[in-house]
Formats: structure tokens, sequence, C-alpha cells
């Protein structure tokens, strides 16, 4: 059957589903791993979320681009999504910071798009089989049949190694607010512009790193606490990075690390990852805190998750550690604590860029390790 028709465009998933709807964005077609997030707001800091790269992202909130698209939200230099897929664009961007229409800069930056009628369909169907490869194409000409097979010839994100291809190629420094308290090494492994900002509001100076630093370069800086970041892609291929971790370990440095990075902490420690079902992304997500019951609403993106003990702490390498975290709504590993070296993780988005705020505190609690007691206020030991 051939789908061809100027002005429409189709959403074809590798089991062969597909979905009909209109172009949004750029023409042409695009190819990732079809995964939906459930935020109703921030939909420029997903776009531009570098977790995202080489993915179709599908919004479920039915009415998206109310806002527009201003210069001050981004969370990196460009749009990462792969694909865009939303329900209702809206026809007129609202908002005294708008620069330009969201389908103006997912056209300007060649994302290919599309809005259909189906998200909610959508949705369940990707609950129910899972995360799979997709595709999206703009008066397509092929038949479905052709087109099904494009798709599941495109590559799939287990065994995607992505963090070097999002991650800076230089190293820079975000200058601490106000007065310095300590020196930051931020491993870039697909960071969001907010992250350093937020230890820069607590004194922190963050040089940010590429995702490839060794131990040694990162040692070298003589940092009071390393930051692992998010970042896309499948943990079991970032091996470059866990060898660089089990350095920082071995020093006794500090170490705070979220999402991907919890994922390579958690590998680190001699632990496993597997892929979820249909992963995490949204800014609703609630996480218990196993120490106190307290609950935080969170901002997650991840498809991976750490495979570990919940039922008490277990041995490492580098001794006890502990689940700190759990996902409420299907019991996943949201966070992991060393009990006898300065380190911790969550698998959650504290930065909170576009929101909620809720565990903002987690980077007071990276600031606290780094001025723990037997150290100067700058984290070392004395």
């Amino acid at each position: 059957m051939t789908l061809a028709t100027t002005g429409t465009a189709v959403l074809v998933l590798e089991d062969g589903r597909v979905f009909h709807g209109t172009p949004y964005g750029a023409e042409g077609e695009t190819f990732g791993e079809m995964v939906f997030s459930t935020g109703m707001t921030g939909y420029q800091e997903t776009l531009t979320d570098p977790s995202y790269h080489r993915q179709i992202v599908a919004m479920t909130a039915p009415h998206i681009g109310n806002t527009g698209v201003n210069d001050e939200d981004p969370e990196s230099s460009r749009i990462w999504v792969a694909g865009y897929v939303v329900r209702e664009p809206a026809r007129v961007a609202s908002s005294w910071r708008s620069r330009r229409s969201l389908d103006e800069e997912l056209r300007r930056q060649g994302v290919v798009g599309i809005a259909m009628p189906g998200t909610r369909a959508l949705t369940r169907h990707l609950r129910e089989r899972g995360a799979m490869r997709a595709g999206v194409f703009t008066s397509p000409a092929a038949p479905v049949e052709e087109l099904v097979e494009k798709v599941r010839s495109s590559p799939a994100m287990v065994g995607a190694d992505l963090a070097k291809e999002v991650s800076t190629p230089e190293p820079y420094v975000v200058p601490a607010h106000g007065e310095k308290r300590f020196t930051v090494a931020a491993v870039d492994l697909g960071i969001k512009a907010m992250t350093p900002y937020r230890m820069a509001e607590r004194g922190c100076e963050v040089h940010v790193l590429p995702a490839s630093a060794t131990a040694a370069d990162i040692l070298a800086l003589d940092p009071d606490g390393v930051f692992l970041s998010n970042g896309p892609g499948d943990p079991a291929t970032a091996d470059y990075a866990v060898e660089a971790v089990t350095g920082v370990l071995d020093a006794g440095t500090p170490v705070f690390g979220i999402c991907f990075g919890n994922q390579i902490l958690g590998r680190a420690l001699g632990l496993g990852t597997y892929k979820l079902r249909y992963g995490h992304r949204g800014v609703n997500q609630p996480v218990q805190d196993r120490r106190t019951g307290k609950v935080d609403i969170s901002a997650h993106n991840h498809g991976f998750a750490v495979q570990a003990p919940t039922d008490g702490p277990f041995d490492t390498p580098y001794g006890r550690a502990e689940v700190s975290h759990v996902n409420l709504n299907d019991g996943c590993v949201e966070g992991l604590r060393l009990l006898d070296r300065p380190a911790f993780s969550v698998q959650y988005h504290p930065e909170a860029a576009a929101g909620p705020h809720d565990a903002a505190g987690l980077f007071d609690e990276f600031c606290a390790l780094m001025a723990r007691p037997g150290t100067t206020e700058g984290g070392k030991s004395v």
C-alpha cells in the first residue's frame, strides 16, 4: 500500500503499526527510538536535552508550543531529539519571552516531526509493547512495507555508545556565583546547562570535561568533588567512563552522579544495567528516599536502569553500598549510596529544568559531602 499524499506525514513503528498526521517542523524522514514524555510543560528543555539524542519523542500533553521558543531556556546549543510527535500544535505562541514559534524552530534546526490525533493510542501501544525503533516520513511515496523495513534497518538503542557524540569537545569552566567554595570536575556525558549553573549557585567552580576524560584528567584538576552527568545511550557500552570513575573512587574523591551517571557509578561498583520496557520520561515521577520515607516528584529521562539488591546493604569493591531511592511506580532503583566512601547518585534530574524542584537539595548534599568532617572547606583530606 502506497501512502503518498502531499501535506501528509506518517509515523511508522518497527512492529508495523502506522499513525497518520500532518508534517510538523522540517520535511523529510528521520529515525530513532520511539519514546514518550509525560511532562505537561518544559518542551523546550526536553528538545534540547542531550539525553534524547537519537530518540523520537512523543509528548503526551495534548497542546504543545503555547509559549513558543525563547533564547534563554535551551539546555544545550541545539535540539537533540531525532524527531518530534505532538497531538495539537499551538496556532499562536503567547509569551513575552517568545522569539519564534516551535514549528519555526523545528524547521530551522531540521527536526522532522508529525502532528497527529493518535498520541494517546501511541503511548498505550508503547506501554504494552515497549519502546521500539520508529521513523517519521513526510509526504511518503514508498509502500508502507518498505517504510517498515527502513525502520527495522535503523540502529537500535541497546548497544549504542552515544555519550561521546553529545559531549563537549573541549573542557570549559562555569565560574562560581560569588565566593568560590569548591572545585568540581563534571564529566559531560550529555550534561544540561542548568546542572553546572545549580552547582555554581552554591559556590562551586565547575570544570566541565569531555566524556572521554580519564581519571588522570579528572584528578589533575585536584577537584573537591566529581560530578557524573546525565546522557544518552546504553551504559553497558561506556567502559571508558566506568574506568574513569573507578580511578576517582580509588582516590577517595567525593562523587555525585545523576541519570546516566547513576548507571556509570553502578557499573563501577560491579552492578549490571538493563533496558526498561518503556523508560521514565517527564517531570512527574514519584521517587522515595528510603532513609526518610520522603517522596519527591522528580524529572526523569532514562531508558536504562541499575540492577541492585533492594533488601539491604550489599558489598562492592569500595565497601558497603545501598539502594537509596526507589521509583514508586515500578520499584526500580533510583539511587545508590556508598556507606564507606563519599559517593552517591540518583537516576533523576535534580537540576529540574523546567521543574519540579523537589530534589534540588541533592546539590546541597553534594556540597556537604565535599565539606565533610575531616576535610577542609574545599573537600580535600587533611
